[in-house]
């Protein structure tokens, strides 16, 4: 699992820094998550594929999380682009693209989808043999979504050996890594677990912005391999959560803590600070194992 930090700061982009976009390479997929100003200058430099991305998940309708979005669009097709592109959001997303499309005489040439929520309550909106994407519902100024990642859980690894001295045929090594027990020609049965070893553990990844504080969303959360959790104000400022409807670095690392999950990744700062060490020095008073998202920053799980 690979996550690149194409832009991480709230509101508007700067000479040195880009609003909210990540593309997240999961399983052989490549998922773009929010869409801000610069994403396609971004994803340039990061070197990512455009072809290879096949699906758009979008939080939420604030510029700093779509405004990027029609120029990606536009950039593939020019590029000749013949292969669907499916956009996931909130209802309304598929007529402010649309429009955009229709008043300026554009014309896409691929199959352009749109998966619009609504609902407040977590939803599977995305699967794949290899992959599921769910909802989480998120308290923040306008309706939001962040989005839960996962790993469908892996095929067991095969112990050729002990198949060998069982005297299992190949032709059922997949059955057999697939969970399976095997009975021989003799009518003996022989147990999965003397033929293979622990799969590797599934891993997972939950993108949170925007949104205040909301321990609720911890159930769907729990045991995240990695969480990505706003964190635009330090708790200095946390009298302005409430009004902007933002989380502190505190108040994230205190939903990583609930949720028992591997990893915090804190972003979306806002740019009145500095130095961002405070983000992670504020959060680890709660939750030890904080990491910064930076603009180009790459995560490899």
């Amino acid at each position: 699992m690979k996550l690149t930090i194409l832009g991480c700061h709230s509101a508007t982009p700067t000479a040195s820094t880009r609003p909210t976009s990540q593309v997240l390479e999961i399983r052989g997929n490549l998922f773009l998550i929010d869409c801000g100003e610069g994403t396609q200058m971004a994803m340039r430099t990061s070197r990512v594929k455009f072809s290879r991305i096949k699906n758009i998940f979008i939080s939420h309708l604030h510029g700093d999380h779509f405004f990027g979005l029609i120029g990606v669009i536009s950039t593939f097709c020019l590029l000749g682009r013949d292969t669907p592109l499916t956009i996931y959001g909130p209802k309304g997303i598929r007529e402010i693209i649309l429009l955009q499309l229709k008043l300026t005489k554009s014309y896409t040439t691929f199959d352009l989808r749109f998966r619009e929520s609504e609902s407040k309550e977590s939803q599977l909106i995305y699967e794949d043999d290899k992959v599921t994407v769910t909802t989480i519902p998120l308290d923040h100024r306008v309706y939001t979504n962040g989005y839960l990642f996962e790993e469908k859980p892996l095929d067991r690894k095969l112990d050729v050996v002990a198949c060998e001295e069982y005297g299992v045929d190949q032709a059922y090594y997949r059955k057999v890594k697939q969970g399976h027990d095997i009975e021989l020609a003799s009518g003996e049965v022989i147990s999965n677990d003397l033929l293979t070893f622990n799969p590797v553990a599934a891993k997972s990844y939950a993108f949170c912005s925007d949104t205040m504080y909301k321990p609720d969303i911890v159930p769907i959360i729990r045991n995240a391999t990695v969480l990505y959790h706003e964190s635009t104000f330090l708790k200095s400022h946390e009298d302005l959560c409430e009004r902007t409807k933002h989380s502190t670095a505190a108040q994230a690392a205190d939903i990583a803590k609930q949720a028992n999950v591997g990893m915090l990744i804190l972003g979306h700062y806002s740019t009145r600070y500095g130095d961002y060490e405070l983000f992670r020095k504020e959060a680890q008073e709660i939750f030890p194992t904080v990491e910064l998202a930076a603009d180009g920053k790459v995560f490899e799980f």
